[in-house]
């Protein structure tokens, strides 16, 4: 049988695993971050009609440039942004491909602060980009003085910063995205997936996008929308920022059904984001609880929580797993993440915990 080793593949993939997390059929799944509260039943209806609206269409194409729905992401963000300031496109891993596309590529780089979301060297990879992984403090933060020091050292031509970050759940102190603007001469790319779990008076990147254009801040529907299955991420920029992505995305690259649904899911905005506060307290109540047990935990702005196993986190990952709970290994020895789900599984979650220490 023919393997990708008899193929040729580039040099810099061989060996390489796609990305992806266990798709387990068990009770209860809190590995990827995903809301975990179906859709209602009002928000389903409004979907189905739109998407039902755009059948008859679908020998044209889609709107290339997806301006109904740029101007519909624009009213949702607020901060003085307009549709020349968003960009779309399928999920947000595909508008950081398209920004590494346009300002990194072969013979430039990219760096990020680790531990951090692990999408963002593979898709440095994929784009030829060499990757350099700089490090977080010991406890998961990042100072502006550490920052602007490896940022000086490597001197990439792109950085990304996560606030929250995944897998940590910590927040970024703007002092610091404000610092790597100051001696970053590339872009600099806050990725901020899960913002709308933030815990109240935690600041956003989006405040800082005026008079600077090397700055990008991406979202994304899937989480706090619920969104996932229908693949919307979305960044805020300098209208230059926007042209220059469009020079590299592919054309007609959101369906016509895609925009449809989104802009369906923004009108039901309201009812969508109604389970964020449950999940932010179900959030909590992990911190909480395992805390109170005496488990380290990393403070979380998201809808997740990184905590301690004091030993080898394959082992623990596996005993919970066999008590039908699946959670992420994310690769930090000792360490496992847990999404925060409904009471019903973070329950399950935390007697799994209990059981197995």
């Amino acid at each position: 049988m023919t393997t990708i080793d008899d193929l040729p593949i580039r040099d810099d993939l061989r060996g390489k695993s796609p990305y992806g997390a266990p798709q387990l059929d068990v009770a209860v799944r809190l590995n990827t971050n995903e809301n975990s509260y179906p859709l209602p039943d009002e928000v389903v209806e409004a979907i189905g009609k739109a998407v039902q609206a755009e059948l008859r269409d679908l020998n044209r194409y889609p709107d290339r440039d997806a301006v109904a729905l740029r101007t519909d992401l624009a009213g949702y963000l607020g901060h003085g942004l307009r549709p020349v300031n968003l960009w779309a496109a399928n999920g947000s891993n595909e508008v950081q491909q398209q920004l590494l596309q346009a300002f990194a590529g072969p013979g430039r780089t990219a760096l990020g602060f680790g531990p951090s979301y692990s999408m963002h060297p593979l898709l440095a990879a994929g784009t030829g980009t060499r990757w350099i992984g700089a490090l977080r403090d010991p406890d998961f933060g990042l100072t502006p003085a550490a920052a602007v020091a490896q940022v000086r050292e490597h001197d990439p031509d792109l950085v990304f910063l996560c606030s929250p970050n995944n897998p940590t759940g910590t927040a970024l102190d703007p002092a610091v995205i404000d610092a790597v603007l100051g001696v970053a001469r590339g872009m600099v790319v806050v990725d901020e997936a899960y913002a709308e779990f933030a815990r109240p008076g935690t600041p956003t990147a989006l405040a800082l996008l005026s008079g600077q254009p090397r700055l990008v801040v991406s979202r994304t529907m899937s989480k706090a929308f619920g969104f996932a299955g229908g693949r919307l991420g979305y960044l805020a920029a300098d209208p230059a920022v926007v042209d220059a992505v469009q020079l590299v995305r592919l054309p007609y690259h959101l369906s016509s059904l895609t925009q449809a649904a989104a802009r369906a899911a923004l009108a039901q905005r309201d009812a969508l984001l109604a389970t964020v506060d449950a999940i932010k307290q179900q959030r909590d109540r992990i911190v909480a609880t395992l805390r109170a047990r005496g488990i380290r935990v990393a403070d979380s702005d998201a809808n997740f929580v990184l905590f301690e196993v004091g030993g080898d986190q394959r082992v623990a990952w596996q005993a919970l797993l066999d008590k039908g709970v699946l959670i992420r290994d994310v690769g930090l020895p000792g360490w496992l993440r847990v999404t925060a789900g409904t009471p019903a599984e973070t329950s399950a979650f935390l007697s799994a915990v209990e059981e197995t220490q």
